[in-house]
């Protein structure tokens, strides 16, 4: 009986970056649901960094929506979202 290998990487790989205002309930409910299956996220608060609201208002057609998403993989590449669903992050980051 042969043995199977494993060529593919186990862990999923990328990074999240998360674009948030400390007020934004859909923002929280997102980190929430991200933490609960341990997704680690950077968070950055679009009203303390004036250049961080530049490209949220950038991807967003001149607002600033929250939560902007920008989701990295290797495989996938470069992902911009707008309030997407934990489900939707998840499936980009390999966790689906």
């Amino acid at each position: 009986m042969a043995t199977p290998t494993t060529d593919q990487a186990t862990e999923p790989t990328g990074t999240l970056t998360m674009y948030t205002t400390t007020w934004c309930g859909f923002c929280r409910r997102l980190k929430s649901q991200l933490a609960r299956d341990g997704i680690e996220m950077r968070e950055i608060d679009i009203e303390r960094d004036p250049a961080a609201a530049d490209f949220v208002m950038s991807v967003n057609g001149g607002n600033q929506t929250v939560p902007t998403v920008v989701v990295e993989t290797p495989d996938a590449g470069r992902h911009v979202l707008t309030n997407p669903s934990a489900k939707e992050v998840k499936r980009l980051l390999g966790r689906a």
